[in-house]
């Protein structure tokens, strides 16, 4: 940002020091941490700006955006500010350790072997179960492995049998604003979707019902119960989560795919329920737009779901939806039961299915990114 020369003079002259935060976009996913006050969350950049929330010492706020001193995030699934002198940026270096050799045996299904410590790095090998490794160093939650060829790689410890738990006394605990879940407790490094942005879209909401299913039940409540359990299941996995509404709003498709292009989205899922005249349509289905962007994130999770839920599996499908096409990042829409139909209507109502489908959607992405 540049200073106009008469406000140098001016400043100059008054004999006051002043800095002035640039307005830009922060690194996505900046943590920090809130100090020894209660701080006000506010809907605008401004200490006039309606307050929302509050955050206390501890708390940790993850901005995504910085206008004049206040940080951008979200709180309760809404945009959100806070004031920026009140925030201490969190220490995300990670120091290398050099560890006495020690064997790791590969625990995943089918694992990738990296030039460096994160999955930002090439990939120059693979591995499979049951693979043994001796290992050379650590760096956060990854090990620098010997290659059987004498060349060296890194691999998440995370799908080894010697998973690197993060040290206990920088555990933090409170709320974390910029995710949806209000509380996570011992974030861990070693958390198998930490460091990416997946964005979760409950369909419908405020004047669209959606889907009207069997006793009147309307879609757009079943996805947001759906959408807040996948968010607190991918929060406990590391994952920041960003959901396109935590209340019964109404969202146009395009506010949804602007909302997740704003950020540096990894995954954007939007959650919905089916319904159709004939009640014996069932199954579970997700729908990609893209083949080269979005079928890899479609086809992962719907192996997941239907190899974890008891619905009958309709399979991928490929559709020019307007929230798919106009999102940035690979994207896809699941259709989790028909709402129509008995048999998926009773299982839909039973508590355990809305975290059976977090889980698989967490399962997903964890063989997506990995």
């Amino acid at each position: 940002m540049k200073i106009s020369k008469a406000l140098i003079i001016f400043i100059v002259l008054v004999g006051t020091f002043i800095s002035l935060p640039k307005q830009g976009s922060a690194e996505s996913g900046d943590v920090y941490e809130v100090g020894d006050i209660v701080l006000n969350v506010r809907s605008e950049p401004s200490s006039t700006g309606p307050v929302i929330g509050k955050l206390h010492k501890g708390d940790q706020v993850i901005a995504f955006n910085e206008h004049y001193g206040w940080l951008q995030t979200y709180y309760d699934g809404e945009e959100a500010w806070v004031a920026a002198h009140y925030l201490t940026k969190e220490n995300q270096e990670n120091p290398i350790s050099k560890s006495e050799p020690q064997e790791l045996e590969v625990t995943g299904q089918s694992v990738y072997i990296r030039s460096g410590p994160s999955t930002d790095f090439a990939i120059v090998g693979s591995a499979t179960i049951g693979d043994t490794y001796s290992t050379v160093e650590t760096e956060a939650d990854w090990y620098k492995i010997k290659l059987h060829d004498g060349s060296t790689g890194w691999i998440a410890s995370w799908l080894t049998d010697k998973s690197i738990k993060a040290d206990a006394s920088k555990e933090k605990t409170g709320k974390k604003a910029g995710t949806v879940a209000e509380e996570v407790k011992g974030v861990s490094t070693s958390s198998p979707l930490d460091g990416y942005n997946i964005v979760i879209d409950a369909g419908h909401g405020g004047k669209d019902p959606g889907a009207i299913g069997l006793n009147g039940t309307e879609e757009k409540t079943v996805n947001s119960q759906t959408a807040s359990e996948v968010a607190k299941v991918l929060s406990a996995k590391g994952a920041t989560v960003i959901q396109t509404r935590s209340k019964d709003t109404f969202l146009s498709l395009d506010r949804r795919a602007e909302i997740s292009n704003t950020y540096n989205t990894d995954a954007f899922i939007s959650i919905h329920y089916n319904a159709f005249p004939v009640q014996s349509v069932q199954g579970i289905g997700t729908y990609y737009s893209s083949l080269n962007k979005d079928h890899a994130l479609a086809e992962d999770i719907q192996n997941k779901l239907s190899g974890s839920l008891p619905l009958y599996n309709r399979g991928l499908f490929q559709e020019e939806f307007r929230v798919l096409r106009k999102n940035n990042a690979p994207a896809i829409l699941l259709e989790l039961g028909f709402l129509t139909n008995p048999g998926d209507y009773a299982t839909i109502q039973t508590t355990g299915y809305h975290h059976q489908v977090a889980e698989a959607i967490a399962d997903g992405l964890i063989n997506y990114f990995h």
